[in-house]
């Protein structure tokens, strides 16, 4: 056995030791439908802590040959599926971390790729006394190791995308790190399964990708992976109910992934709200903080309207479909925006091509990368604000709500979108972005004989004396009597019938004067006695 040809299951019985473990092995079921055929090329890209390295320690565990893990498979999912002892450490393994190597040859893709080579021939040769192919070229070396030992390799790599996300390369490097990967496993016979896990998908250049044998499985197009890499609503769900932690408040921080109709939560921010009982955002120290910050204030055309429009909750169009797959080759906000998909700063409906930013955790994360940037001063005054405005709504000082209303119009929406009746919305959801601490926002909510514009049902923790639920109907060129008429008239308030009392808020927008106003009204819900 050795670091990277043949491993043990020791990597992986750390994981099985974790107080709080998510048995994904049903993975190995998939992986097994498509070991020594054409679609045994997989590479599968999701943010950090997604738990992909335990997804890539548990095919170890179970493919290599040094391994002797069926014991350690024996109370998981998979040992009740067919495949599971016919393959079960069956295969030689290679399995080793691209970025290691790219540390140790100081971000030289050509030494690295020397040193991958180097160092998996020396362990197979230590490893097979008998072996003595005269080859440096890893593939040529694989297929004569092959063609005497017969035993096909499961090639598990994992950072396979370090190189296009750490260092700044020219093409030329960057093809050759690529044909590396081409030689290495394309149409080679000795290939069981190869199975890379990065953040990036698989570079592409033109029209054309040389790695174009890998299926692939992204935070954009998930299909069959979409629930095994990343804990699914049920799993949070039933880790809620073990721990006893409120799976609601859970979900408001950290579900929001939408992958092929299945809700993903990342694994690391949920383990660590259940293990210390608190939910903050745990993505605070991770690693690509930086680059939201650099990414979100590039100087894009339309870019900060977006932006804006996100933080407010709205969604906003996408184009995937040109992203290079690269961090260094940014040109357009739509660039910008499906590589954040990628990074896990926003999630993705791909029925309909739209992005949002997906929990409060990430919310979170924006406005800390937004909150020294200059361009941005006036989205955070009043971001800061609007804990005054929630206060003055529930104590229902109309013309002091109407002001600040018109101050984050005036200042945050761009003059080519200042009349139109999106960007009233988008206004509306920034000035009252406090109130997400207190209450769920939800726009266009069926209600009654219609959907209410926005609504504001508290949270299961607001102080139910203080926190008032709230239907705020917004008008145009109009009066706000005729929106706290519209929503008595439609029954707005139809989905509140466990509360005794609603504030009833209309907000108006003059185009000609562009003046705002406000009627609050607190209206007694007969049906919740």
């Amino acid at each position: 056995m050795g670091i990277y040809f043949n491993p043990d299951s020791q990597a992986f019985q750390r994981r099985l030791r974790n107080r709080i473990f998510v048995d994904k092995s049903e993975l190995i079921k998939f992986t097994n439908d498509r070991l020594m055929s054409d679609d045994g090329y997989i590479c599968v890209s999701r943010p950090r802590r997604f738990g992909k390295s335990t997804i890539l320690d548990m095919l170890a565990a179970y493919y290599s040959r040094e391994a002797d893990a069926k014991k350690i498979f024996a109370e998981l999912k998979v040992s009740q599926t067919d495949s599971f002892e016919e393959n079960l450490n069956q295969y030689n393994v290679i399995y080793f971390d691209m970025q290691r190597f790219l540390n140790a040859a100081e971000n030289d893709i050509y030494a690295m790729i020397k040193l991958i080579s180097q160092s998996i021939i020396g362990e197979i040769q230590e490893y097979n006394k008998s072996c003595h192919i005269e080859e440096t070229r890893l593939s040529a070396f694989l297929e004569k190791y092959y063609y005497t030992e017969k035993t096909p390799f499961v090639f598990l790599i994992d950072e396979w995308d370090c190189v296009f996300r750490i260092i700044q390369a020219d093409e030329e490097q960057k093809k050759t790190y690529l044909n590396f990967l081409r030689d290495l496993l394309k149409g080679q016979t000795y290939v069981a399964l190869a199975y890379m896990t990065g953040i990036l998908p698989i570079k592409q250049y033109g029209q054309h990708s040389i790695l174009n044998m890998f299926y692939e499985y992204s935070m954009i197009h998930s299909f069959a992976m979409s629930s095994y890499v990343g804990f699914t609503s049920d799993e949070v769900r039933d880790l809620c109910n073990k721990y006893e932690v409120d799976f609601d408040e859970m979900k408001d921080w950290y579900d929001g992934y939408r992958l092929d109709g299945v809700e993903l939560y990342c694994p690391k921010s949920v383990i660590c709200a259940l293990e210390n009982k608190k939910f903050i955002n745990y993505w605070a120290r991770t690693e690509y903080y930086a680059a939201l910050e650099k990414y979100i204030t590039m100087n894009i055309k339309g870019l900060k309207d977006i932006v804006i429009s996100l933080l407010a909750g709205n969604k906003e169009s996408v184009n995937t479909d040109k992203f290079s797959n690269d961090m260094f080759d940014i040109k357009s906000r739509d660039d910008v925006l499906t590589l954040l998909i990628h990074l896990g700063y926003l999630g993705y409906l791909e029925e309909n091509s739209e992005v949002f930013i997906p929990n409060r955790e990430i919310a979170k994360e924006f406005i800390s990368s937004i909150e020294d940037n200059e361009d941005f001063s006036e989205t955070n005054e009043a971001i800061i604000a609007s804990k005054r405005l929630l206060e003055n709504t529930l104590k229902k000082q109309e013309m002091k709500v109407a002001h600040q209303i018109c101050e984050v119009h005036r200042k945050n929406i761009s003059s080519l979108h200042y009349n139109n009746e999106q960007s009233l919305r988008t206004v509306i959801l920034l000035a009252y972005y406090y109130a997400r601490d207190y209450y769920h926002i939800v726009q266009e909510i069926p209600a009654g004989d219609g959907f209410a514009d926005i609504m504001l049902i508290p949270k299961f923790n607001a102080d139910p004396e203080k926190y008032t639920p709230m239907i705020i109907e917004l008008k145009w060129d109009d009066d706000p009597d005729s929106a706290i008429n519209q929503i008595k008239s439609k029954k707005y308030f139809s989905p509140l019938e466990d509360y005794n009392k609603v504030l009833l808020v209309g907000i108006t927008y003059d185009k000609k004067t562009k003046e705002h106003n406000c009627k609050i009204e607190e209206y007694k819900l007969t049906f919740a006695e």
